[in-house]
């Protein structure tokens, strides 16, 4: 095992341990797959699983929560992130949802095209979802990945996932 694939796993297997040691109320993982597009010029562009947990809401008002989020994607070229934030929820009529997040974290790339021009990164998201009788979700999200030019380049990755939720 290579020290990245070793630093991915690592951090994989404390997202869930933390998740799972969590109270069970209102939370969630979000388990998503779908594709990205850099912005360099020659980057490989990728498929991308992404798995996500959502804590209970810590803020609600009205038809709005705030809560505690975490991240991890892996692309299927090596390239991978981790990082924790903020995710926001409007919840709408019938079940249907707006979903946003803001999670700065750490990029590692594996493929040299595929800098993003730093190790920090921040990634935002904004999501349009269904939620069912069962509790579980559905929804189609778009985020991107930069690091708001802290460093001397920032090229950027958007990504499109289809995700689905799963109340813990």
């Amino acid at each position: 095992m290579t020290f990245t694939s070793a630093t991915k796993a690592t951090a994989l297997a404390l997202t869930l341990s933390t998740a799972a040691a969590l109270p069970a109320a209102a939370q969630e993982l979000v388990l998503g797959a779908g594709y990205t597009s850099f912005s360099r010029e020659g980057a490989e562009d990728s498929a991308v699983l992404s798995l996500e947990y959502q804590h209970s809401p810590f803020w609600e008002r009205g038809s709005f929560d705030a809560a505690f989020g975490a991240a991890l994607d892996v692309h299927t070229t090596g390239d991978a992130f981790i990082g924790a934030g903020v995710v926001g929820t409007w919840h709408l009529q019938r079940g249907w949802f707006i979903e946003t997040s803001v999670m700065p974290g750490a990029y590692s790339e594996n493929v040299d095209l595929n800098d993003l021009g730093s190790t920090f990164e921040i990634r935002s998201s904004l999501a349009v979802g269904k939620t069912f009788a069962s509790g579980r979700a559905i929804s189609l999200a778009l985020s991107h990945k930069s690091n708001a030019s802290t460093a001397d380049t920032n090229p950027g990755v958007n990504q499109l996932l289809l995700r689905w939720h799963a109340p813990l």
